[in-house]
């Protein structure tokens, strides 16, 4: 009797262990095959065979106009709309093209005259200027950058390589000047710096070190915004992630406090983050800095045919797959239902607004213009909207000066390489100053510019501009020095702006003379661009180009986590700089997030399948060439 009342309770206790036995396995068959779905059960949107060989550029604009300077009319809107994208930067087009491959039928919507956003170009007095992109890395053969911009483009988009020598940096001014030269190459770059310091050995080689860990492991904060949030949360939580990878702990690592502990040479220091987006040294992220670098190590690039290539080129891909993209199209709201999900935008079309619908909406105008300004006043003000605002800080606005010359690169001693110049070595200082000036005072004081001639970087200006070039310089200034004319219409915005924005071109121009000294004489057009342009014709928030602001906050890896394309509004969004980071390459890597928050598919996965089928055709190509020549 004892016997049999213990025997009954070990089977129970047995047919229990059996039943969570079976339970475990039967979840973990679900778990390994919904994730097996997830990174592999869906189609992917790219393949081998759509990348085609390029074509003859397009010369002829009225035909290039046809494609990215459609006019919006509802007629030309596709029916039975899957997508519609808020504004056409790289990172807007890049999650159409990627969505209109893999099925979905996309509207893209650009509130200028012309698509492109940064990427697009002007034409002025017959002189053509690059308005964002002043050249791009990592698009040499088989990079993941490349092949990425081979699926969007069809394989129609060529990069010209820049001199190897692509950067100069000058830092101090007059007899006290001193220059430094960036060189591209897997070994070059750091061993020709090495050379020009040679007494900060250790300081190079260790941030070289850091240069490698950004570019081979910076797929792990990409990966932070892939994968559920509260899994990213806990690894990193946990202190899982910082065993894994340098990288979460080197994303939120202030760049000056890391390079202090290298070395106290201050214009290594300025080497080091030279790569200016408004952001000093002291609040930027030494991953950022050292990424951005390692971005031009294996080579320095431009588009032929100049960057507008880049639009034309993927709004015909999104074209090609039963979508379009239309200009003079600006939206005015985006359209969310009482449950709370986007199902359209309004567009103000002549006087009147009228509304596209689409299931899903995605936002390349950047985090502040979709959250703040196109959502309703009633969906704006909710607390998770706020919080996830609360998260980014507005970006330095961006102040450029185009200038085109009578006369050819080599009369006027123009060159494909940067220019990157600083009054003294001490970024954080100056910066900090410079841009707690008043009105006044700043254009007097400017502290660095970048200059880049586009016409040098591009073989095929010369055919479309003979005997003309042209100069862009950039630097950074604060919005608030421009605010009082905010109201104003452009070109039209009086004596007094012009009068103000004309001191800062004149001594940014005086400065590139001492440079140039041949281009003062060969001067025939220039044009400048405040905040208050770049407001107006990019619809950049209070003029900063690369967005929200890149701080030292927004890349530390619980941030980089929060930080996604997902929103609080259900089908909606968020593409470009905000997602990752700043730049053509970082907008474009937003896009490509975007893409695979919308299809719930992680198509970075097929990216890198895609590059072994490559690197194994290459690999076959170049054996079946040696045995020709064994022959």
């Amino acid at each position: 009797m004892i016997l049999q009342h213990c025997i009954q309770p070990m089977r129970q206790l047995h047919l229990f262990e059996l039943l969570v036995k079976k339970l475990t396995q039967f979840w973990v068959v679900i778990w390994v095959g919904g994730s097996y779905w997830y990174l592999f059960g869906k189609p992917s949107p790219f393949s081998l065979e759509s990348v085609r060989p390029p074509g003859p550029r397009e010369f002829d604009q009225k035909k290039r106009d046809k494609v990215i300077k459609q006019g919006f009319n509802l007629d030309k809107v596709p029916q039975n709309l899957d997508v519609i994208v808020i504004g056409s930067g790289i990172g807007g087009l890049t999650a159409g093209a990627t969505l209109a491959k893999a099925g979905k039928r996309v509207l893209v919507l650009e509130q200028h005259d012309q698509a492109g956003g940064c990427c697009h170009t002007y034409i002025e007095k017959g002189f053509e200027f690059d308005v964002g992109l002043h050249y791009i890395g990592q698009v040499h053969e088989n990079s993941l950058l490349r092949i990425a911009f081979d699926q969007i483009s069809e394989g129609q988009l060529e990069f010209q390589e820049l001199n190897q020598h692509f950067d100069t940096i000058q830092i101090g001014l007059g007899d006290e000047k001193r220059e430094y030269t960036i060189l591209s190459g897997k070994t070059e770059m750091e061993a020709h710096l090495l050379k020009q310091f040679p007494d900060d050995t250790e300081a190079i080689k260790t941030f070289f070190k850091i240069m490698k860990v950004s570019a081979k492991k910076t797929h792990y904060l990409a990966t932070l915004k892939l994968i559920p949030q509260w899994v990213s949360l806990f690894l990193l939580k946990s202190g899982i992630g910082n065993l894994v990878t340098p990288v979460f702990r080197l994303s939120g690592t202030c760049a000056t406090d890391y390079v202090n502990t290298l070395t106290s040479n201050k214009d290594l220091h300025v080497i080091f983050s030279y790569l200016f987006y408004g952001v000093p040294p002291k609040d930027s992220s030494v991953l950022i800095n050292a990424l951005l670098i390692h971005h031009y190590k294996r080579g320095a690039y431009y588009p032929k045919g100049g960057a507008s290539e880049i639009a034309f080129h993927i709004i015909r891909t999104i074209q090609k797959y039963g979508g379009n993209c239309l200009v003079r199209a600006p939206v005015t709201q985006i359209l969310v239902n009482e449950k709370g999900a986007a199902y359209g935008v309004k567009v103000k079309k002549g006087q009147e607004e009228v509304e596209v619908h689409a299931p899903v909406v995605v936002s390349n105008c950047g985090i502040f213009n979709t959250l703040q300004k196109l959502l309703p006043p009633e969906i704006k003000v909710k607390p998770d909207i706020q919080e996830r605002l609360n998260m980014m800080r507005h970006g330095r606005g961006s102040f450029l000066v185009f200038s085109g010359f009578d006369g050819t690169q080599e009369e006027l001693g123009l060159e494909s390489t940067n220019f990157w110049s600083f009054k003294n070595n001490d970024m954080d200082k100056s910066m900090e100053d410079f841009f707690a000036l008043s009105k006044e005072e700043a254009p007097d004081n400017i502290p660095m510019m970048f200059i880049t001639m586009p016409s040098a970087k591009d073989p095929e200006a010369k055919i479309r501009h003979p005997g003309k070039s042209c100069m862009t310089i950039l630097t950074m200034v604060n919005y608030e020095w421009f605010e009082e004319w905010k109201d104003t219409t452009v070109r039209k915005r009086g004596d007094e702006y012009y009068n103000y924005k004309m001191r800062f071109a004149n001594n940014l121009f005086d400065w590139a003379c001492t440079l140039f000294p041949k281009i003062r004489d060969k001067l025939v057009f220039q044009d400048v661009a405040t905040p208050l342009t770049n407001m107006h014709y990019l619809g950049a928030q209070r003029g900063a180009m690369y967005s929200a602001e890149h701080n030292l906050d927004r890349f530390h890896a619980e941030a980089v986590a929060r930080n996604r394309c997902n929103t609080p509004v259900k089908n909606l969004y968020i593409s470009g700089q905000d997602v990752f980071s700043c730049g053509i390459a970082g907008a474009l890597h937003g896009g490509l997030l975007c893409a695979s928050a919308v299809l719930d598919h992680i198509v970075y996965i097929d990216l890198l399948l895609l590059k072994k089928k490559l690197k194994r055709r290459k690999a076959k190509e170049m054996a079946q060439l040696a045995k020709k020549k064994l022959q």
